[in-house]
């Protein structure tokens, strides 16, 4: 009976030791195709890892070129602003005797109003009533 048992023992070692050779087999070629498998992914992967590269690089060449046009523009603009500046502070030096010389044109403008006015006024004569009393409502 010891050697019926000895013989199943021996028997079960074997059937043991052949599914673990089968399973080093199929681990074998299974980490074959999945080294395969890997290669393909990475050859696949390659052109678009390059491609995303140079997007990359092209984005930032794009955002450097924004920034140096973002400071141009600055720069533009604080110029205008600084001469914008100094034309309003030269504008009333600029008016200023515009603003005389109207006031003379202005008071010859009154003169002469005037003196017609006292041409018409010996025209008419003096010794008649003006007619600003019949206009008069009271």
């Amino acid at each position: 009976m010891t050697n019926l048992f000895l013989g199943i023992i021996a028997v079960a070692v074997v059937v043991m030791a052949v599914i673990q050779v089968a399973a080093i087999i199929f681990a074998m070629s299974a980490a074959r195709r999945i080294g395969q498998a890997a290669d393909r992914i990475e050859q696949d992967l390659r052109p678009v890892v390059h491609n995303l590269q140079a997007i990359t690089a092209d984005a930032a060449r794009a955002a450097n070129l924004a920034a140096m046009q973002m400071e141009r523009t600055d720069r533009v603009f604080a110029d205008l602003s600084r001469r914008a500046e100094q034309v309003m502070a030269a504008v009333p030096n600029l008016l200023a005797p515009a603003g005389k010389g109207l006031a003379f044109l202005n008071g010859l403008k009154a003169a002469l109003a005037a003196i017609q006015e006292l041409r018409r006024a010996s025209r008419r004569g003096t010794g008649q009533p003006e007619e600003e009393d019949a206009l008069f409502i009271g």
